[in-house]
């Protein structure tokens, strides 16, 4: 499957990815009042208007980009319709073209972690039918629980040829709480990073593994040295935009060749049409404007 996105990201010379999380302050007034017209205030109405939102903004920005990454949370606050929503919103990614990329964060062990992985990136066989549940390509795995949480992913990956983004060095301004801490003189993230490239060599697809890595873009000196430590790793990279990253942050993610690394923006692109730069824009104009502007920016300051 990596090879699939390393192929996308190459045909349109953009290594980004746009994150679909939705919130109900992002979704345009029209949009939910059309629904609450048909529906009421339920939450029937608010996932019929998200999954609305984001196939507006999926038609405005796929010509662009390689892959989008739904972030599940968004969808699950919003109950069983926002499941749907969620699910919806997948299949009509898969008919953009686009490398779906489920920000699922799972992570358990044993049967539960295979169950996850079977649901999200694999297929369960009902009546002789092979089906795919919520059928991402990738999805994002929190590697806590060790190597019981992460290997019944990596057997799905290699079966139904999918992938994983591991969680190594996320985003947030207290993930050093952990993720920092010394052992054995070494700080943890540099141990994930190690399991990662090990992991990685059971799943090679091509020049890079279906094991993939999370690194934060607001930590850009460790991102340089994560890069080294992973060759064959992918890193998919949060944080550019409104956490505080940019384009000049980015170059050490990349490797020579201008691969390796996939830069996700979320509400930058998706609540663009809010930002006094895109001011008088609708919200699929506003979208494809601002993703226009990241992909200039980091071919610009992280690829030139």
């Amino acid at each position: 499957m990596i090879q699939k996105l390393v192929n996308e990201i190459k045909k349109k010379n953009a290594p980004i990815v746009v994150g679909l999380d939705p919130q109900m302050s992002f979704i345009p007034e029209e949009l939910l009042n059309k629904y609450y017209a048909e529906k009421g205030h339920t939450l029937d109405a608010v996932a019929d208007a998200i999954y609305d939102y984001n196939v507006g903004l999926m038609d405005a920005v796929s010509d662009l980009i390689p892959a989008v990454k739904p972030q599940v949370a968004m969808y699950e606050q919003f109950g069983i319709p926002g499941i749907i929503a969620y699910k919806k919103t997948v299949d009509y990614a898969h008919t953009k073209g686009l490398v779906v990329i489920g920000d699922i964060k799972r992570g358990d062990i044993g049967s539960t972690s295979t169950a996850y992985a079977v649901g999200h990136i694999g297929s369960v066989e009902i009546g002789g039918e092979k089906i795919y549940p919520f059928d991402e390509d990738i999805v994002t795995v929190n590697p806590y629980l060790g190597s019981d949480g992460v290997k019944p992913f990596i057997e799905v990956c290699n079966k139904e040829d999918r992938g994983i983004f591991v969680l190594v060095k996320t985003s947030n301004p207290s993930s050093g709480e952990f993720q920092d801490r010394e052992i054995d003189g070494r700080p943890l993230y540099e141990i994930v990073a190690d399991k990662v490239t090990e992991w990685g060599l059971d799943s090679m697809d091509g020049d890079y593994s279906n094991v993939g890595a999370v690194v934060g873009a607001t930590y850009p000196e460790m991102g340089i040295l994560l890069r080294k430590a992973m060759p064959k790793a992918y890193i998919l990279v949060p944080g550019y935009g409104a956490q505080g990253g940019s384009g000049k942050d980015l170059k050490g993610f990349f490797n020579e060749d201008g691969l390796g690394a996939i830069v996700n923006s979320s509400r930058g692109i998706i609540a663009a049409y809010k930002n006094e730069k895109y001011a008088g824009m609708d919200y699929k104009d506003a979208a494809r404007q601002a993703t226009i502007d990241m992909i200039e920016d980091i071919r610009v300051n992280a690829l030139s």
